[in-house]
């Protein structure tokens, strides 16, 4: 199993770049960065993992900036988000942002997508919550037209693009209804979110890993009904903490890669756990 790690790297912790080459020097598969613009103070929504909010959730770097840092000092590491807030963004910059990474990292990129759970930021990007999948799944798809080989103009409900030349381009070739990057959506299980990792995605980003055993039947079905081919899919439990144990059952469920947690700490710190989870690496 491929064993990768995210990290809330902030102003405070360990750099992008001591992070990224120490994890390809161990063998790990990749670094996946979380995404928050900002956090208003003000605030009502609660923290999804109950108590108060973690400091390094308004302190984190821009993830896109710190993956091209990773890039730039490995050859190997895979390169993701855990997530990217679609909705707080403007699809065409973000098309460009991702397809630059992309590219410049010779195709090493995974777009981790999510829909978020922080009321008060995204409605600071002048987002309405109860569409926010909708608008997700939209600006996908103007993202998509944008990636693809031949101008392709496209006009959706909240957003559109004219027929443009737009490069450079993601490195991976279509796949099936998917355009770009290897796509993961994150979010809790049900029937939307798996129709919508059907549509346009690779697989399922479960955060924490838990429930899989019951998630995945229905997820597949979904993936069935859609036409998709059963042995594309793809699930990377998020944000786990490991076990030998729990590794030997995501093996179990035909699982190939997970995401282990890391810290938001200095570099001794990370650097010890990594010495740890090093028992899982290879």
């Amino acid at each position: 199993m491929r064993i990768a790690v995210t990290i809330f790297l902030t102003d405070e912790t360990i750099t992008p770049t001591r992070l990224a080459r120490e994890l390809e020097q161990r063998g790990f598969a990749g670094l996946y960065l979380p995404e928050h613009t900002h956090i208003p103070v003000e605030r009502t929504t609660p923290y999804p993992a109950g108590g108060d909010l973690p400091r390094e959730y308004g302190r984190t770097l821009d993830p896109f900036v710190a993956l091209g840092q990773a890039a730039a000092v490995t050859e190997r590491l895979g390169l993701g988000t855990g997530i990217t807030l679609v909705a707080q963004h403007d699809p065409i910059d973000l098309a460009k942002q991702i397809a630059t990474v992309d590219h410049l990292s010779g195709g090493r990129l995974t777009l981790g997508l999510g829909y978020g759970w922080n009321v008060e930021e995204a409605a600071d990007h002048g987002v309405e919550w109860r569409t926010r999948r909708d608008l997700v799944r939209d600006r996908m798809a103007l993202m998509r037209a944008l990636w693809s080989e031949e101008p392709t103009a496209y006009e959706g409900q909240f957003g559109s693009v004219r027929a443009s030349l737009a490069y450079p381009k993601p490195v991976q070739k279509p796949r099936g209804p998917v355009v770009g990057p290897r796509t993961l959506v994150g979010g809790a299980a049900g029937p939307k979110l798996f129709a919508h990792i059907a549509e346009y995605a690779d697989g399922w980003l479960p955060i924490g890993g838990r429930g899989l055993s019951e998630a995945l039947p229905a997820l597949r079905e979904a993936w069935a009904d859609a036409g998709r081919d059963p042995a594309a899919l793809q699930v990377v439990p998020y944000a786990v903490q490991p076990s030998a144990g729990k590794l030997a059952y995501y093996a179990e469920l035909g699982i190939e890669e997970a995401v282990v947690q890391l810290p938001p700490a200095g570099e001794g710190e990370v650097l010890a756990l990594l010495d740890q989870y090093g028992e899982f690496v290879g």
